[in-house]
């Protein structure tokens, strides 16, 4: 405070002072006589008033000498570009040294291997080498260019129409990688302020997508309906409707999730699409080849009518053991993102050779509809093995191909330890090869780690037994502390 102003307060608080030991003076504000009290109470007001209307003081500005500047330099520490490394960032994962099919070889053994989602165990099928052997010759190893370019060969073509006619949809469009499917199929269609409802299990290729959308993002329950149902219902109400009509709108869901094995129920998301008026992008990545009597996917699994869904996407680099994804649905659906999607447009096309295997693949599929009925039949067996596990416990669907255990007594600093423990003294002990599920910092799924195992109607039944005891006796013996 200024000595101005402090004088100003003393000579006032002298002044009412010698006012207040008058009781019987008065004074005069505008005419008007006041008593002392109240006289007071006004003043400070005034003075208040004044003190805030006034500048907070402020030291001169002078400029830095350069010793000074030296010394700031020497203390400033930047933050780090990446976070700090930590003993399970500096974890080296198995290498494989053979085809990843039901038995691999790791190190020189061989072992029995459910880390690859290889679910009618095609990888290593003489007709798919034969197929890929003959488009190598007659197209070489790459396209060298995007689609909408020089990069389209007749063999894409084969591919994306004899997709389509398998499921029974107008058109399909090939990508040239899995992942990036599901996050370039939905920027393409959903933009900035439109509204995506999501399942909160969805994997990192669809978070992904979300993000890039800059769409308004609401996350519903793990497979809960009915909180589905509360997120659409409060959406649509009628304060929001007339915005939200004026908006595209879509739910996002996985047919089988990669994070937890269990199967989204279509039928009741269909219900619910159709009541409040929302579109479905549907990734069938894990049940393509696989759920249904004729591997369809959910919609055959369901029963629902594929015209149903809007836009269904998939990864080929699981049930068909080739790589790249396609999209598929209406006419309009493909055409829109020949023009708007990035993933096609800019990147160079899918090789010829894994268009042709994949062509080659859904063939076997066609003609071996028995491959669904071993798969079906291996996930039992492992099902039954794996049952009454102390410390885990089942968190996929019984018909899932991917079998998932997580802890019952989760703790986040220590369950990626612990189940990382199991799965390394399995390949080491027992020459069973599976996964602990883990997050990149950059994937916001929701639910809890767990073991993966993907199931192949390659593997037979001493293969599904032996993993089943090993995991049960490695399980109880890290977990002892535990539970």
């Amino acid at each position: 405070m200024s000595s101005s102003v402090m004088d100003i307060v003393n000579a006032t608080v002298d002044w009412v002072t010698a006012t207040l030991d008058a009781p019987s003076s008065r004074a005069v504000i505008f005419g008007f006589p006041i008593g002392g009290h109240l006289f007071v109470e006004v003043l400070l007001f005034l003075v208040i008033v004044y003190l805030f209307s006034q500048n907070s003081y402020r030291p001169p500005r002078r400029p830095l000498t350069e010793q000074e500047k030296d010394e700031l330099c020497e203390e400033w520490v930047p933050d780090p570009l990446i976070p700090s490394i930590t003993d399970e960032m500096l974890y080296e994962p198995p290498v494989l040294e053979s085809a990843a099919g039901p038995h691999t070889i790791i190190n020189g053994k061989e072992v029995v291997n459910f880390a690859s989602a290889n679910y009618l165990g095609l990888i290593g099928h003489e007709k798919l080498l034969e197929s890929c052997n003959s488009a190598l010759e007659k197209y070489g190893v790459g396209s060298c260019g995007p689609r909408g370019f020089y990069g389209t060969i007749d063999v894409h073509l084969d591919c994306e129409a004899r997709i389509a006619n398998f499921l029974g949809t107008p058109d399909s469009i090939l990508y040239s990688y899995g992942l990036s499917t599901m996050f370039s199929a939905i920027p393409a269609f959903a933009k900035k302020g439109d509204i995506i409802v999501v399942d909160e299990g969805v994997h990192w290729g669809i978070q992904n997508g979300l993000h890039l959308s800059r769409s308004t993002i609401k996350y519903f329950k793990h497979n809960d309906m009915e909180d589905l149902r509360k997120i659409l219902e409060e959406l649509t109400s009628n304060k929001k409707s007339g915005r939200v009509k004026k908006l595209r709108r879509y739910i996002v869901v996985e047919a089988v999730y990669q994070n937890s094995g269990q199967i989204a129920p279509l039928d009741k998301i269909v219900e619910l699409k159709e009541k409040y008026k929302f579109r479905v992008l549907l990734d069938e990545s894990n049940s393509f080849g696989v759920l249904g009597k004729s591997g369809r996917g959910l919609t055959e699994y369901c029963g629902i009518p594929v015209e149903k869904i809007d836009i269904i996407t998939a990864a080929m680099g699981h049930a068909l053991a080739t790589e790249g994804g396609f999209c598929t649905g209406s006419a309009r659906v493909t055409d829109h993102q020949r023009l708007s999607s990035s993933g096609y447009v800019f990147s160079a096309s899918l090789p010829p050779y894994l268009a042709s295997a994949a062509i080659t693949a859904i063939d076997i599929l066609e003609e071996n509809p028995g491959l669904i009925t071993k798969l079906k039949k291996n996930i039992a067996i492992l099902w039954k093995g794996l049952s009454g596990i102390q410390g885990l416990s089942f968190a996929s669907n019984p018909e899932s191909p991917i079998v998932f255990l997580r802890l019952e007594k989760a703790d986040s600093v220590k369950s990626l330890k612990l189940l990382q423990d199991i799965a390394n003294r399995l390949l080491k002990e027992h020459s069973i090869f599976v996964v602990a599920s883990k997050k990149s910092t950059l994937d916001k799924s929701r639910l809890p780690l767990g073991i993966r195992l993907f199931v192949s109607s390659g593997h037979t039944e001493s293969d599904l037994l032996k993993a089943a005891a090993s995991l049960k006796g490695v399980a109880e013996l890290v977990l002892k502390d535990h539970i």
